[in-house]
């Protein structure tokens, strides 16, 4: 006996992105009402100016949804076409049911395969790869990728080291078959030695080790970006856009200085959209993707570099030719 296989098509690239955040904006001034703090320290120390809390009874899965229905709408992809949804976040109020199933439901998509992944603020990264994959494989057709979080729920919100940091949203993109490559390899992987930077304060408060993770990070990171690249078969010149995980303004910089170091351009487009979403972890880079091409900032064709990296620590990164 010999099995049958599937095969795919030999490249993929991301049809559309869509974003949602919460209505309600949180500034500096409003969080020095409730903790030692101040605009300017936290400006200073993160490039935060403010970020979106949602509500109580505002879910993930809310916010995943309209994301989702974005994002479609954005590649014009209706429903029925959708047979797999992915949903990278690390925020779900429990572990058991997914968020990818119920957000599929309200979405109408019928009978998809439909998981959430956890890597983090690397999450997005992940799915992507593993949604290019899929269609790459014949598993999948048309992939629903959402990067959702509800940071606020395990926040303790008087902890100024992490309180000012996180935030709540979610970003959104449709993948699907190519004829041209649009989505690159995804360059991956994993420091477990350091699984104490980033963790679970009584089980309930995300809690990191700042410094840890801010030398983790503006050393260990760019070295994946370029790798990516390499993967790609693209030079750092070649970039048009950067959009690192949006977890730190200085960590954004010290990544884009070091990719110029390496011959990217002086006019290469930065992603800095932490300065008013904060950081939302797997929702952060298409969330920033979302809000940069509605403001002009991309246009189409554009080489994108995107790089994501958090807890686990988990880190990944591709090439994307904006759609």
């Amino acid at each position: 006996m010999k099995l049958r296989l599937k095969q795919g098509p030999a490249a993929t690239r991301v049809l559309g992105f869509g974003s949602a955040q919460p209505e309600r904006v949180v500034t500096n001034d409003d969080l020095s009402q409730i903790m030692d703090t101040n605009d300017q320290w936290i400006r200073d120390r993160v490039g935060i100016i403010e970020r979106r809390f949602a509500d109580k009874d505002e879910l993930l899965v809310d916010m995943a949804v309209t994301a989702g229905a974005n994002a479609m709408t954005d590649a014009g992809v209706e429903p029925s076409e959708v047979d797999t949804v992915i949903v990278p976040n690390c925020t779900m109020p429990s572990q058991i049911p997914n968020a990818a199933a119920q957000v599929a439901d309200r979405l109408g998509i019928k009978s998809p395969g439909a998981f959430d992944l956890n890597a983090a603020c690397a999450g997005f990264c992940y799915g992507l790869g593993v949604a290019s994959d899929l269609i790459r494989a014949g598993s999948a057709g048309k992939v629903l990728v959402i990067g959702a979080e509800k940071l606020t729920d395990w926040v303790d919100p008087v902890d100024r080291a992490n309180a000012i940091i996180f935030a709540d949203g979610a970003g959104a993109a449709v993948v699907g078959p190519s004829d041209e490559p649009g989505i690159g390899p995804v360059a991956w992987g994993s420091a477990g030695d350091l699984v104490d930077t980033i963790y679970m304060r009584e089980h309930r408060f995300l809690t990191q080790e700042g410094q840890s993770v801010f030398r983790w990070a503006t050393t260990q990171i760019a070295p994946v970006a370029l790798r990516a690249l390499e993967l790609a078969g693209v030079d750092p010149s070649e970039v048009d856009v950067l959009v690192p995980h949006q977890a730190n303004l200085r960590i954004v910089d010290a990544i884009a200085k070091r990719l110029r170091a390496k011959g990217a351009r002086e006019d290469m487009v930065v992603a800095d959209d932490i300065r008013y979403s904060g950081n939302t972890s797997s929702a952060s880079i298409p969330l920033a993707l979302d809000h940069m091409r509605k403001a002009g900032r991309v246009k189409t064709g554009d080489v994108m570099l995107t790089v994501g990296f958090g807890a686990g620590l988990s880190y990944a990164g591709q090439v994307i030719i904006n759609p």
